[in-house]
């Protein structure tokens, strides 16, 4: 992929996504779809903070330049030309970084490689929005991930054992509101945001995150990096994936005909056809657990008129 030209010194005003643009810069080869779809939320957030300053009117400028070259390279990409594959794909990307990280976490290796992925996991479900509202599991996905790239951090900068998977936080950390929640050291090194920066373990509530149902054992998604770092003290330095556990078909799928009486919308075939793109991008990743999980509800929804 041709490079893209630079971008002018980031105005302060648009700070807040100054890790949105670096994550871009990350992805330009190793995917540029996610790239792509970085540069726009920043563009589209910048525009909402301040598109009359003439420093913020030259710098979108030229963040605009670069989103029509990326445009016109990936021109054939279905990510980019229908909505719906891009936003399957961000989906499942996100997810994917997500799940290694959790992989890690529950598995207690801590490291700067796991740190990062659960942060910039929360950075990709932000970008989501450029396709619409978030799911409520996107919300609490975004939330617990950027928690637990803080408090991991923190621990370990502080000769801390953090606590392995997951926890309780409170609910009104609103660390995804947080524009600080990483510093410039970011995206290797996230810092905590003061909303949680009195993290007592006695504090929080026992028992997993109310809402986060990850299966242990996702395997990480391409091109995540898969070596932990010698200073962690950890035997092997290499992650070997879990066997995946294929979730049970629902008998009754099989022998559900669509009745006559059942009335589809041109809302419910969108929805089918999103879950049909969502598990076509989760076999890209080798994501049998979420192919079929779509593939049902797809099924459900085209012969039941339900979801």
């Amino acid at each position: 992929m041709a490079a893209l030209a630079p971008l002018p010194p980031l105005p302060a005003q648009f700070k807040s996504i100054q890790h949105h643009l670096r994550t871009a810069q990350e992805h330009d080869k190793r995917d540029p779809v996610v790239a792509y779809y970085c540069r726009l939320y920043a563009m589209q957030t910048g525009m909402k903070i301040d598109s009359k300053t003439p420093e913020c009117r030259k710098f979108l400028s030229k963040l605009m330049d670069q989103l029509e070259a990326l445009k016109k390279q990936l021109g054939d990409n279905e990510a980019i030309t229908q909505e719906i594959v891009g936003c399957a794909h961000l989906e499942n990307y996100a997810l994917k970084m997500f799940l290694y990280a959790d992989n890690e976490d529950r598995a207690g290796r801590f490291h700067k490689n796991m740190i990062k992925s659960f942060y910039t996991a929360s950075l990709l479900i932000d970008v989501i929005t450029v396709f619409g509202e978030l799911t409520d599991e996107n919300v609490k996905h975004r939330k617990y991930a950027r928690w637990k790239a803080t408090y991991i951090h923190n621990c370990l900068k502080n000769g801390e054992t953090p606590q392995a998977g997951p926890v309780g936080i409170e609910e009104d950390n609103d660390i995804e509101e947080n524009e600080d929640a990483g510093a410039a050291s970011l995206p290797t090194q996230p810092t905590q945001p003061s909303s949680s920066s009195a993290y007592d373990p006695s504090n929080m509530p026992s028992g997993n995150y109310t809402g986060i149902q990850i299966p242990p054992g996702a395997h990480a998604p391409a091109n995540t990096p898969a070596e932990v770092p010698h200073s962690t003290g950890v035997a092997s330095n290499t992650i070997q994936p879990t066997p995946q556990t294929i979730p049970a078909i629902d008998p009754a799928l099989f022998n559900t005909i669509s009745q006559g009486d059942v009335r589809l919308t041109p809302e419910d075939f969108a929805r089918a056809q999103k879950y049909c793109k969502y598990a076509g991008s989760a076999l890209q990743y080798e994501d049998v657990n979420t192919a079929v999980q779509n593939l049902q509800k797809a099924l459900k929804l085209l012969t039941t008129g339900r979801e």
